[in-house]
Parts: structure tokens; sequence; C-alpha cells
């Protein structure tokens, strides 16, 4: 999922050359652009808020125990606090409803959905009083013109529960991103991650018994090969490796380099959808792809903007 944070919070520009830039780079592109596939194979060995809550409950316990070995500073009360509500609306509702879109639309296309993040994250800061440029409500518009467009395609019209889904998905991650870095801030550097990762992995533990997925990953056990190195491979660079990665680039690049993934992922889930799973894309898909892309260029190009004149 696109964790776009750069219109909230922006990190001084690197002094010096970062030895890693260009690792962390391929890192947040590669790995994050490919666990969309790596959420439908798991899918059929584990239910979409199961598997999720089992990846997020293990990468912030290994998280958290690697701070908790180094020494660092725990999070405070009012910091689990808010991690509880962040972990909830980022990972509870965005990963939870992601995993369940993927059970009726293709991967690709579910990233390419999760693009609009940057418009949404613009339109809840409106709603809170952060004004957005003329060029990013610009791309507001292209972008959401790219949206009705997407899902008036084939696969989206055929599934609307998968529809739903993806939309409460982006709606929620975009409030927790917004309210991560405003009103409800987490712990600083890993131990925030690890935190949010622990509450929201437990809240989609809850909302997985309370669905009683239980018993579907039951039947499905043992669980299939690919299903579990798709599993582990989600908790090991979709957690830990790509969010590492990602701390990196917010400490040593600018926001138009730390957040420029958000281009490159949904082109790369789509290939990987097209060329490992068989999914289709018909071309009115592909020009509603480009049209969102375009929409976040406009916000991306905005928020660079304003950023430098501060």
């Amino acid at each position: 999922m696109l964790r776009m944070t750069f219109s909230l919070s922006t990190p001084l520009p690197p002094t010096k050359a970062a030895p890693l830039l260009v690792p962390a780079l391929l890192a947040c592109y590669l790995v994050w652009g490919s666990t969309y596939l790596a959420i439908r194979l798991a899918l059929v060995s584990f239910p979409p808020f199961f598997q999720m809550g089992t990846r997020f409950l293990t990468a912030g316990i290994l998280l958290m125990a690697w701070v908790i070995l180094r020494k660092h500073k725990l999070p405070s009360r009012r910091e689990w606090r808010n991690a509880l509500v962040i972990g909830a609306l980022m990972l509870g509702g965005g990963m939870g409803l992601t995993a369940s879109a993927e059970v009726h639309i293709g991967s690709g296309l579910i990233a390419t959905f999760i693009a609009v993040v940057p418009m949404m994250v613009s339109a809840w800061g409106l709603l809170l009083g952060q004004r957005p440029s003329r060029l990013e409500f610009l791309g507001m518009a292209v972008g959401m013109a790219g949206v009705l467009l997407l899902v008036q395609g084939a696969s989206f019209a055929a599934a609307p529960v998968g529809l739903a889904c993806i939309a409460g998905a982006t709606a929620l991650w975009s409030l927790g991103s917004v309210l991560s870095t405003t009103r409800l801030p987490l712990a600083h550097g890993p131990a925030g991650f690890a935190s949010e990762m622990l509450c929201g992995g437990a809240v989609l533990m809850v909302i997985s018994l309370a669905l009683g997925e239980q018993h579907q990953a039951i039947n499905n056990w043992p669980a299939e090969p690919t299903a579990v190195l798709a599993w582990v491979y989600l908790v090991v660079f979709g957690s830990l490796i790509a969010f590492s990665a990602y701390l990196y680039l917010l400490a040593n690049a600018s926001p138009a380099v730390a957040t420029s993934y958000a281009f490159v992922n949904p082109l790369i889930a789509i290939f990987l959808g097209a060329f490992f799973a068989g999914e289709h894309v018909t071309g009115g898909e592909w020009m509603a792809c480009s049209v969102i892309l375009i929409g976040v260029f406009l916000i991306f190009r905005g928020k660079s903007a304003t950023s430098e004149r501060k």
C-alpha cells in the first residue's frame, strides 16, 4: 500500500550523498510493487484479514524485538493509543480491505486504484484545514476522472464488492496517513512502525475471528507451499525491508525521491499480475491507469512546489 506522507512532513535535504539511496529506492519500487501479487498468491490458503493480521503481528514482533535489543526508546502510553487508532485505520481497514478486494479483482488494477492515495490524502487534509495548491486541485480532478474511467472497465464493473472494498481501503489508509502526521503522531522511527504493526495486526485478527476466517484457514491446512512463501515474502520483504528502506529515504532523500515509488508500483504490479497470474488488462483500463498516474504526478508537483517555497 502507498504510504504518502510527503505532503505533511518534509525531511531536511541530505548534507551528503546517501550510500544506500539506490538500494533503498529499488526496495520500494520492486518490493512494494510486487506485494500485490504476493497478497493474491497467499489468498489461496490465507483468508484476507487472517493473512494481513498474522503478517503484521509477526513483522511487528520481530521489529519491536529489534528495537528492544538496540535499546531504542519505546512508545509512550499516548503513542500506543495513537498506534491503535492509526493501525486500525491503515492496517485493519486499509490492508484488510485491500486483501479482500484482491479476492475479486486483479492485483495490478488494485495497485492502480491505490495510486489515488495522494489525491485522497489531499482531500482529507482539506477537510482538516490544509488548503491544497491549484496544481494539487488539478491533480485531484484528473485523478478522479481516471478513477471514474477505471471503475467503468470490465474488471471493476463485474465485481462491485471488490470495488467497495478497495474504495474503503484507500479512504481509511489515507485518513490514517493524515492523522499519523498531524493529530495522532506515532513514536519516532522503527518503534513507531512496530507499534503500528502490532496494534493493526491485533485489530485485523479480531476482525478475522469475527468473520469466522479461522475455519477457512483450518480447512485450507496444510497451506499451499506457494501461499506460505508469499506470506513469508510479505512479512520479511514487504513489511520489514521495504518499510526500513522507506524510513531511510525519508531521512536521507528529498520528498520527491522518497515518494517516487507512487508512479512505479502500479506498473510493476500490472506487469507481474499479467505475467505470473494471467491477469488481463483492457485498453480502456490502461488508459485509465495513465490518467490516474498523471493526476498523481500533478499532485506530486504541486506539493513539491509548495515545499520549495517554504
